[in-house]
């Protein structure tokens, strides 16, 4: 089994034949992981949202979304500040 990739100051819990290119945390806290992460997969590139819980002291992937291309991001974000202002 490979090892998980380091990178800023977190240790990610993804494995070959993912390659991790960069990581930024957005919570960490109660168990719960959540994560941002830049990731090749199979030769192509994708962002990717992470959110892992942990169990018997192992964080174990709860869901991933992925962004495979600018215009699926723009639809998303998009789609995000249409609502973000009803939270207020």
């Amino acid at each position: 089994m490979d090892r998980p990739v380091r990178r800023e100051t977190e240790t990610v819990p993804i494995i070959a034949p993912l390659k991790v290119i960069r990581t930024k945390t957005i919570n960490k806290r109660f168990g719960w992981w959540s994560a941002v992460v830049l990731l090749e997969s199979y030769g192509r590139k994708q962002v990717c949202f992470y959110l892992w819980q942990k169990r018997d002291d192992k964080w174990k992937r709860k869901q991933k979304f992925a962004v495979h291309s600018q215009e699926d991001w723009e639809l998303i974000s998009d789609a995000v500040v249409g609502m973000i202002e009803e939270l207020t």
